[in-house]
C-alpha cells in the first residue's frame, strides 16, 4: 500500500493517506507533552515503544473479540490502521485511584475503588479536554446511545482483559484511556494502548512505568517504557 502525504500531526503521532481511502499509516514520535500540552519535551525510543506495544495489545484484545483499528506493522514506527471517523470522546477506565480523580474527589492515590469507573472527557484540545458525561455527548451529538453502549462494553471488556494480561507480568493497570472511532458504520478501538495512555505501576515495588515520570519529573522516564516493552517481549 502506498504512503501518500500527511493528512494530521498531533502531540504523538502523525497520521497519512494512503492510496487506499479505508486506510492511513500511523508514525509513532519521540515528542513527549503533559499538562494540554503546558510541558513538553522528548522521551528518546518512546515511539518504537508505543507502536509495538500498542500492536501487541490491540491484536491481544482481536483475538479475544474486541474489534480494532489495528491492521499491520509496518516498521518500528509505522503501523497501517483503518481510516476511522473518531468519535470526539475520550474514555477513562479507572481501577484505582490516581491523578486528577484523587485531587478531584479528594481519594487518596492508590486506594483501589470499589467499583471501576468509566470518566468521559470532550476530546477538545482548546477546551482542555473538559469532563462531560452522557447526556452531554447526546446534547452535542457526539455519538448515539446506541454507539455509546458499545463503547461502554467495550470498555469494560477490555479493561478486564488487560488487568489479567498485565498482572502475568507483575505490572498493575491502575487507569488508561480509550478512544473509539467509526468504520463502516461498526464502532471500534482506536488510537493507542501505551505507557502514554495508560497508568502502570508495578505490582511488587509500586513504581510507575509510564507517563507520569515525565509529567512528575520523576525521571528514568525512558527506562520504565523500556521495562513495559521488555516484559511485554518477554512474556509473549
Amino acid at each position: 500500500m502506498k504512503k501518500l502525504g500527511l493528512l494530521y500531526e498531533g502531540k504523538a503521532k502523525k497520521v497519512y493517506a494512503t492510496d487506499d481511502p479505508d486506510y492511513v499509516i500511523v508514525e509513532y514520535k519521540d515528542d513527549a507533552t503533559a499538562f494540554n500540552g503546558v510541558k513538553r519535551g522528548t522521551i528518546t525510543g518512546k515511539g518504537v515503544i508505543n507502536n509495538k506495544v500498542s500492536n501487541f495489545l490491540f491484536q491481544l484484545l482481536e483475538a479475544k473479540g474486541i474489534p480494532t483499528h489495528f491492521v499491520q506493522e509496518l516498521s518500528d514506527r509505522e503501523t497501517l490502521v483503518k481510516k476511522v471517523d473518531i468519535i470526539p470522546v475520550e474514555v477513562i477506565v479507572r481501577n484505582i485511584a490516581a491523578g486528577s480523580i484523587s485531587k478531584r474527589l479528594g481519594i487518596p492515590e492508590g486506594t483501589v475503588l470499589k467499583h471501576t469507573v468509566l470518566e468521559y472527557s470532550y476530546k477538545n484540545d482548546e477546551l482542555g479536554d473538559p469532563m462531560i458525561n452522557a447526556y452531554h455527548v447526546y446534547a452535542m451529538d457526539l455519538a448515539t446511545p446506541e454507539e455509546m453502549k458499545a463503547v461502554d462494553e467495550m470498555a469494560f471488556k477490555v479493561n478486564n482483559i488487560l488487568t489479567e494480561y498485565f498482572k502475568q507480568i507483575n505490572i498493575r493497570l491502575v487507569d488508561f484511556k480509550l478512544e473509539f472511532g467509526r468504520f463502516h458504520g461498526q464502532v471500534i478501538l482506536a488510537d493507542e494502548i501505551s505507557p502514554d495512555t495508560c497508568r502502570f505501576w508495578d505490582i511488587t515495588t509500586n513504581e510507575k512505568l509510564d507517563k507520569d515520570r515525565f509529567r512528575r519529573d520523576l525521571g528514568n522516564i525512558e527506562e520504565a517504557y523500556q521495562e513495559i516493552y521488555r516484559r511485554i517481549m518477554e512474556g509473549k
